[in-house]
This record gives C-alpha cells, sequence and structure tokens, in this order.
C-alpha cells in the first residue's frame, strides 16, 4: 500500500513542476519569461492559438493538482492514523 502511496506521491510533485513550468510559459501582458522562448508576441512556439491550448492545459493541471492535494492529504492522515494504532505500548510489565 505505501509503494503506490510513493508512486502517486512521485506523480503529483511531477504534475506540481509541469504546472509551474506551464504557467511560467504563457504569454503575460508585460512579455514576462514567455518572451525568452519566442521574443516577438506575434510569432508563438506551439501555433497560432497557443494562448488557448495552454490555458485549457493549466486548468486540466490545476483540477489534477487540486484533485492530488486532497487525495494525498486524505491518504496520509489514515497511514498516520494506522502507523500509531499498530503501536502497541505496554502498560503493565510482566514478571
Amino acid at each position: 500500500m505505501s509503494v503506490l502511496f510513493y508512486i502517486l506521491l512521485f506523480v503529483f510533485l511531477f504534475v506540481c513542476s509541469l504546472l509551474c513550468f506551464v504557467i511560467l510559459i504563457q504569454e503575460s501582458k508585460s512579455m514576462g519569461l514567455g518572451a525568452s522562448f519566442g521574443g516577438d508576441p506575434g510569432e508563438s512556439l506551439f501555433g497560432t492559438s497557443t494562448a488557448q491550448v495552454l490555458k485549457k492545459f493549466t486548468a486540466y493541471l490545476a483540477a489534477f493538482f487540486m484533485a492530488g492535494c486532497i487525495i494525498l492529504s486524505l491518504w496520509s492522515s489514515v497511514i498516520g492514523k494506522s502507523e500509531t494504532s499498530h503501536a502497541t505500548f505496554p502498560t503493565e510489565q510482566v514478571e
């Protein structure tokens, strides 16, 4: 069970870094980091309708990110509770 948790955590971290990258390459009003990939606002790195495609892709990644946050937080709390319930603490010493 914990192997699946760590695989999902790795996928979540990959989605997080991909989301950061997609947000940074989007063209802003002041041509922020997006200018480093193309330079000219008339040119597009991925085609003519890049803005719409990146907006949709960012929305899907953000939804997956939020769902992953909720799933991982609930799952980690369940794992934490199960680990503390399995721990046995002797209350009496056997002589």
